[in-house]
């Protein structure tokens, strides 16, 4: 079988939606989770003062964008109700807004977008791709806001039962391909799209490395990518106590995620969702300075 090629690195200036940071080298996303049950901090910020503290916690670390999110999607999650995550979301993402944070929401509802990007935010993160909510491409066409567009097979109490692939890196450009088109279609300007392949979203364990690893042929869609990989459970799989066999703690994985955040870089990822902000900067750093001296 004959794998798409990747595109040479994009500058800069390429394939960078318009409104957000240019500094030169991969951004870096701060998460902030408002949910009781998030699996990488089990619900620390869930209340909006400690949300709120620990986004400009991001901010003063250096993280480029803030995403805000008030539904858990970890796998076998329920959903809060739409009037229960716009409590969670909305005076976290108008406290951050107002403190000068570039705000994303991450959210599957187009009521929760529209009323986020009026709150302040500039970026809308949807690990559906626009298929939990019909309302949601139409919405960010009309918003003409960036907008994240997941690989997503489904919701999280059941979705894991649809990681089954031939060749996932074959299927989830060929469905994210057609969630692009339904965003064109619905009136999504190009240069507002981002792609996102949904690292442990209807994906084992060998699907995110497989993902990883052949990042390009997620770039030759022609759109930024972004990567969220961080503290996710497969890393704790690779991690596991060779004793044991049990899985490393989430709290426990922030070098594997530098790890893997500098490798993605390297691949030309133009933003990485993580939970610890220093050392991921620190590793889109070097990776900008290194690419800078290495041959075309």
């Amino acid at each position: 079988m004959v794998q798409a090629s990747a595109p040479p690195h994009p500058g800069i200036a390429e394939l960078h939606p318009q409104g957000l940071p240019r500094p030169g080298r991969t951004l870096v996303m701060g998460v902030v989770n408002v949910t009781p049950d998030s699996f990488s901090d089990g619900g620390l910020s869930f209340a909006p003062e400690a949300a709120v503290a620990h986004g400009l916690a991001l901010l003063e670390q250096g993280a480029d964008i803030v995403d805000v999110g008030g539904e858990s999607t970890r796998p076998g999650a329920a959903r809060p109700t739409l009037e229960e995550e716009l409590r969670r979301v909305l005076p976290v993402v108008r406290e951050l807004a107002a403190a000068g944070a570039v705000v994303s929401v991450d959210t599957m509802r187009a009521e929760v977008a529209a009323r986020a990007l009026d709150a302040g935010a500039r970026l809308i993160n949807d690990v559906s791709g626009g298929l939990a909510d019909p309302a949601m491409l139409p919405t960010m066409a009309r918003a003409d806001a960036p907008y994240v567009l997941m690989h997503w097979r489904g919701h999280a109490t059941g979705m894991q039962a649809n990681a089954v692939y031939g060749d996932v890196v074959t299927e989830v450009v060929d469905e994210l391909r057609l969630r692009i088109e339904a965003a064109l279609q619905a009136g999504i300007r190009p240069g507002c799209l981002i792609l996102d392949p949904g690292l442990g979203f209807a994906k084992e364990a060998e699907h995110n490395w497989q993902l990883l690893g052949r990042l390009g042929e997620i770039r030759a869609l022609g759109h930024p990518v972004l990567v969220g990989a961080s503290r996710k459970s497969f890393l704790g799989r690779l991690l596991a106590d060779p004793a044991t066999g049990q899985p490393r703690p989430a709290q426990q994985r922030d070098a594997a995620t530098t790890a893997v955040s500098a490798l993605a870089a390297a691949q030309g990822a133009w933003c990485l969702r993580v939970h610890d902000v220093t050392s991921t900067l620190d590793a889109v750093r070097v990776t900008a300075r290194w690419r800078a001296e290495t041959p075309a």
